[in-house]
């Protein structure tokens, strides 16, 4: 768990074994290094004990569950509410053995089942391991598989959605539940309950991924193997992995490429306090040491104000900005 120098020592909660920090630095849990305090952040130990610790919770406290916290951004004057750290904590990943229809003969498919806290790149690898293909695209994407279902990631042409079996969650009462990805309206980059589910869970608890089961194709490891590496050479050629950011800021509008038109409007490597335009991608916004979140906040309007004025087109952000303004 990262834990900036400066917050309190954390605490226990009666009933549970996790760990509680109260005025949590947010800018310890998020890829931008950069945002102000959550009133409280807890790491639970494992899946039940997390069940235990949102029992404790009242109804009305905002809950916000993170990962990487690599596509967020809290603002400076913090976060009221309870932040969930599942990163390091819900890590569990296992190969799952199916037959088909009940018979000796192996299925051409595998299943790897992987819990909300697991990096992607972890089951890109743990397939190729284990000869499943298809999961390559995953070793892009700098998150967890929580936040991954959450938004639907996707890199390289793949999206995590096309390979989900079923998925686990989690409600504010505490209670697991395995669902079908029937029960989701699952689109670029956005994911949300169909209107029975929704219409479900408005009456009870509101739900949150905890984990997946994921069917991969049976194939070639070392192959696989390859094109990971292929993929993370092309992705530290082309992105500036080595400052803060927070991966694509926007999403790619129907047929075109944010970072293009980006670049058209000549903001590229364009500043605002501490927080840049990357010169080496223009969809990614670098902190160069001691951005605030309000700098970074602004840069990103002054991005789609300028490229709305340009082409007529707004850009739809595909990070998260949480907290108070003021």
């Amino acid at each position: 768990m990262i834990v900036a120098e400066y917050n309190n020592p954390p605490l226990k909660v009666p009933g549970t074994q996790g760990e509680l920090l109260l005025n949590a630095a947010m800018s310890g849990y998020t890829s931008w290094r950069a945002g102000g305090k959550a009133d409280r952040l807890y790491t639970p130990a494992n899946l039940a004990d997390l069940g235990a610790f949102l029992k404790t919770l009242e109804r009305d406290e905002p809950v916000y569950f993170i990962g990487l916290g690599s596509n967020l951004l809290v603002r400076d004057a913090g976060l009221r509410g309870t932040v969930i750290h599942l990163h390091g904590a819900l890590r569990r990943i296992d190969l799952e053995q199916r037959r088909t229809n009940g018979s000796d003969a192996a299925s051409p498919y595998g299943v790897i089942f992987a819990e909300a806290g697991v990096s992607s790149p972890k089951v890109a690898r743990f397939a190729a391991t284990h000869d499943l293909v298809g999961a390559e695209f995953l070793a892009g994407i700098p998150g967890t598989v929580g936040g991954a279902l959450a938004m639907n990631a996707g890199c390289y042409g793949h999206e995590t959605w096309e390979f989900v079996n079923q998925v686990l969650t989690i409600n504010r009462c505490g209670e697991v539940n395995r669902r079908s990805p029937k029960e989701y309206r699952v689109s670029y980059r956005h994911v949300e309950p169909d209107a029975a589910l929704d219409e479900k869970l408005t009456n009870t608890c509101n739900e949150w991924f905890v984990g997946a089961w994921f069917m991969f194709p049976r194939g070639d490891g070392t192959q696989a193997r390859l094109e990971i590496k292929q993929l993370l050479e092309k992705r530290i050629a082309s992105q500036p992995l080595n400052l803060p950011n927070a991966g694509s800021v926007f999403r790619n509008p129907a047929g075109d490429f944010a970072a293009r038109l980006i670049e058209a409007c000549g903001m590229k490597g364009e500043k605002l306090g501490n927080a840049q335009v990357s010169p080496k991608h223009a969809n990614f916004i670098v902190n160069l040491g001691g951005a605030t979140a309000s700098d970074i906040e602004c840069l990103i309007d002054k991005v789609e104000a300028r490229v709305e004025e340009k082409f007529g087109i707004k850009l739809q952000r595909e990070i998260r900005i949480l907290g108070d303004k003021s």
